[in-house]
């Protein structure tokens, strides 16, 4: 008896010394994603009663975790945002193409950021970039295209109330502009156009953003920012069969990630030195307007935080290129000093961290990461396969989800994101990396 008793203490005791980190369970992700990507959530669409769901579900995993409420009501960072859809009654465009008058075919156009505008014959530039041809002036931009937008459902856009109204941009397909700019490279071009205003009405959306306030009274009023988008595409208009984008791996899987990382790090009997700060993000799809939003109304100072670790894509291991299992990838792996600690992390809890290139540089700048890099705050995306057979398509399920192979990631993740925030250096930008060059421009005071 004295010897079995001896044996459980010694078990107990080393589970009490294993670190929190080290005890996300799968079944809570799992329960977490079937819930988030479930058909009663219908595809989470900003705005939409689906996403609202989400989000209280995502504010009342903070409380119980413990954290503080971090935004402007309680939980919730809210922001005022107009939907706005174009009137395409009398809506008009004729380019001057070294004096050769086409009027644009309403047909081959698409109005992608509706603003009233009247102009006549205004002078715009040609820019090409990322192998695309754009006109632009401070008045308009018309962006050519060899054909037309994939998806163009409805075409509202969603757009923060309190910036003022940018210019007005457009998609033109027109074979005949395409020739004619093709045929003369070196002609003036001048716009004339009639966009008439707009149908605007008012939209309340919401980051939810919780804290785990530090401890150290040099340190605390420093943040770690821990963010995923809980938002996804909605609901397909139209179509025999299963409508419903439920995005379980995009992007319920890093909400989830979120949510029980907050858990096991706010459990820990010793608090972290810096604050870390947790924020599910709407409108990720839609030009990352959530996180947009954010570094425009930052809860806490931008200037003192120290890094963003964007959570993205980290339960399906069937990668369309191989499997990818018991590894992560960083997003512009060296870009900054962080790969290092992943590395670190990720060898204690018995997976890799890779740099997967070159993917893991062109995804940089698509997700929710790129806003925070633009706004000089060191980041990265964190995901496991960044494309997949049911990558943004109805069949992204939450069945399908490795939740055995995501539960020994977020372990690193929990443990990287408590080094850094006990750490007494902050990461930085790679200045040897050519392509950081924007990023330390906009790191500095």
């Amino acid at each position: 008896m004295t010897r079995l008793l001896a044996t459980l203490a010694a078990a107990v005791l080393a589970f009490a010394q294993t670190p929190a980190s080290l005890r996300i369970a799968p079944n809570d992700l799992k329960a977490d994603v079937s819930f988030l990507a479930s058909d009663a959530l219908e595809g989470r669409a900003t705005p939409s009663k689906g996403l609202d769901i989400a989000a209280e579900f995502i504010a009342s995993q903070f409380r119980r975790a413990g954290l503080d409420p971090a935004g402007d009501d309680g939980y919730f960072q809210t922001a005022s945002f107009e939907s706005v859809k174009p009137n395409l009654d009398g809506l008009e465009l004729t380019l001057d193409i070294g004096g050769r008058k086409i009027p644009v075919d309403p047909a081959s156009m698409l109005v992608t950021q509706p603003v009233a505008a009247v102009l006549d014959n205004v002078p715009v530039e040609r820019v090409a970039a990322n192998g695309r041809q754009s006109l632009a002036s401070s008045a308009i931009v018309i962006q050519i295209s060899a054909q037309a937008p994939r998806a163009m459902p409805g075409r509202t856009a969603l757009r923060d109330a309190a910036m003022p109204a940018a210019v007005p941009a457009i998609v033109v397909w027109d074979a005949a502009v395409r020739d004619a700019l093709a045929a003369a490279p070196d002609a003036s071009v001048n716009v004339t156009a009639r966009i008439p205003p707009p149908a605007v009405e008012p939209v309340k959306l919401r980051n939810v953003a919780g804290i785990l306030r530090g401890s150290d009274p040099a340190l605390k009023d420093t943040y770690l920012l821990l963010t995923a988008h809980y938002y996804h595409l909605g609901v397909r208009p139209s179509g025999d069969g299963d409508r419903i984008f439920n995005g379980a791996d995009d992007d319920a899987s890093g909400t989830a990630s979120l949510v029980e990382i907050a858990h096991v790090l706010a459990a820990l009997p010793a608090k972290p030195k810096r604050s870390i700060v947790f924020v599910a993000l709407f409108g990720e799809e839609i030009g990352e307007i959530g996180s947009l939003y954010y570094v425009h109304h930052p809860l806490f100072p931008l200037a003192q935080t120290i890094a963003d670790i964007n959570l993205e894509q980290l339960g399906r291991t069937d990668d369309s290129e191989r499997p990818k299992v018991l590894e992560f990838n960083l997003t512009g792996f060296s870009y900054t000093t962080l790969a290092a600690t992943f590395q670190k992390a990720a060898e204690e809890a018995g997976v890799r961290a890779v740099n997967d290139m070159p993917s893991g540089d062109s995804y940089f700048a698509r997700s929710d990461n790129a806003r925070f890099a633009d706004a000089g705050v060191p980041d990265t995306t964190i995901s496991v396969a960044y494309m997949f057979p049911d990558y943004h398509a109805v069949g992204d399920e939450w069945p399908k989800l490795d939740y055995d192979n995501m539960a020994k990631v977020d372990n690193a993740l929990a443990l990287a994101a408590l080094d850094l925030a006990d750490s007494a250096g902050a990461p930085e930008w790679n200045a040897q990396e050519p392509k950081t060059a924007r990023y330390i421009k906009a790191r500095k005071p």
